[in-house]
């Protein structure tokens, strides 16, 4: 028996949305996660911001400079996360990146990331 709520789709289908004029993704979301194609270009930046989304980072290709935590705080620190690794974030640790090189990476978010459904993620908008 099959549950109507199964959905298939092809990522080339869903559509591409522009966050900025160097980041871009594709969402596909369920109940209780959310799975984002994202394509951030060389030298793009994404701000520092939190959330209370579990987040799972892979780096398909190109890499990504990561800013975890507050600066002077314990547990602060910056890694490289390149092409076939793969990053966990907890829930409300604050952090930030800078695409290395032009990257595609996937990212899963649990709960889904409501902010990029309704467009009211506005870190990435600040000056």
């Amino acid at each position: 028996m099959t549950d109507s709520l199964v959905r298939h789709e092809k990522w080339e289908d869903i559509a591409h949305e522009v966050v900025t004029d160097s980041i871009a993704r594709r969402l596909f979301t369920g109940e209780r996660m959310m799975l984002a194609h994202v394509y951030i270009d060389k030298d793009a930046i994404v701000p520092k911001h939190s959330h209370e989304n579990e987040q799972l980072t892979w780096i398909i290709s190109g890499a990504l400079k990561f800013w975890i935590g507050n600066e002077g705080e314990p547990g602060y620190e910056e890694r490289v996360v390149s092409a076939g690794e793969v990053m966990y974030i907890p829930s409300n640790v604050p952090h930030m990146a800078q695409a290395l090189e032009d990257t595609f990476d996937v990212d899963v978010f649990s709960p889904p990331r409501q902010d990029w459904l309704d467009g009211s993620d506005s870190y990435f908008h600040k000056k």
